[in-house]
């Protein structure tokens, strides 16, 4: 397989500002994609090793788009995650002013960014999405449009000025990113792990989300996202997006998971991998009962008594 990873171009987006603070990358091609589908069907097709992909920001939530792709189609997974904090710039052609922009671009989750900036800065303009941020930058370069947002880096990849920079209406803006290549072993656990995952309910009544949520809760298992994104299969059929603390090598993530599936008609697995940045004091731990060796020694206590060893 080819030494490369695709990413969600084109050159001078986030994702490939992200990407490149993996060290790996020092030693692999890096081939930019149209959108998120393309990335990831490059992997599924054996054209590239694997690919970063935007997955989820701290003003929107889940990007639908990666999502999506995940819960459907020839399974894959997560092998690694990163977080870049972001902030945008206003780029245009030399020369233009503030005054003078009528039409905007970028990437659709930049909109949400941006809004207030924008209604207090840009109130007439008109909004129009990119297939990324850098490709908004280039539609700007040809003419089509008369600014974008995207990070200020780009600006000279595309011959651009930024006529505004630190633009962003929540502080501390973050986007998570994905390495995403096809299934394999999940890499051991560090202490700090995330795992993800896709479930389906068996059918909808009431408490049937509680019911798979109390599959994590009785085991003291933290869930740190839960979106529902639609199966396609009519109003009212939803699958849900998960992720957990921990590990699946964990026992009780693995037992959660176990539970799940005596649950769910299908449950999709999207790794265990550790998590990005993390602070040592924000490590949870196990609540009582849940540790590894609890586990263990109920096991234990368990088998001996089915043996009549007491």
């Amino acid at each position: 397989m080819p030494a490369s990873y695709a990413y969600l171009g084109p050159e001078g987006t986030f994702t490939e500002v992200a990407l490149r603070t993996l060290p790996e990358t020092a030693t692999r091609e890096l081939i930019p994609m149209v959108s998120v589908p393309a990335a990831l069907d490059a992997v599924r097709g054996g054209e590239v090793e694997a690919a970063f992909v935007p997955i989820e920001n701290s003003v929107e939530g889940g990007i639908t788009t990666t999502l999506d792709e995940l819960v459907a189609g020839e399974p894959l997974m997560i092998y690694r995650e990163v977080l870049l904090s972001i902030t945008f710039a206003l780029l245009v052609r030399p020369g233009t002013k503030l005054s003078e922009i009528k039409t905007v671009t970028a990437h659709p989750a930049a909109q949400p960014q941006v809004r207030n900036w924008m209604k207090n800065h840009l109130p007439d303009v008109i909004w129009e999405s990119a297939a990324s941020n850098a490709d908004g930058a280039r539609l700007v370069q040809e003419g089509r449009y008369d600014a974008a947002f995207a990070g200020e880096f780009a600006a000279e990849r595309y011959g651009l000025e930024p006529l505004e920079t630190e633009i962003h209406d929540a502080e501390n803006a973050q986007t998570r990113f994905v390495l995403v290549g096809k299934p394999a072993r999940p890499a051991a656990p560090t202490g700090a792990d995330k795992t993800s995952v896709v479930v389906w309910q068996r059918d909808d009544h009431p408490g049937a989300l509680l019911e798979l949520l109390q599959e994590f809760a009785v085991r003291g298992v933290n869930l740190m996202l839960l979106q529902s994104r639609p199966t396609g299969e009519g109003i009212g059929n939803y699958c849900f997006a998960i992720d957990a603390e921990g590990h699946i090598a964990d026992r009780r993530v693995g037992e959660a998971l176990m539970g799940l599936k005596r649950r769910c008609p299908q449950v999709r697995f999207l790794g265990s991998y550790p998590r990005a940045e993390v602070d040592p004091q924000s490590v949870r731990t196990p609540e009582a009962g849940t540790s590894d060796g609890e586990f263990a020694a109920a096991s234990d206590w368990l088998a001996r008594r089915q043996d009549g060893r007491f």
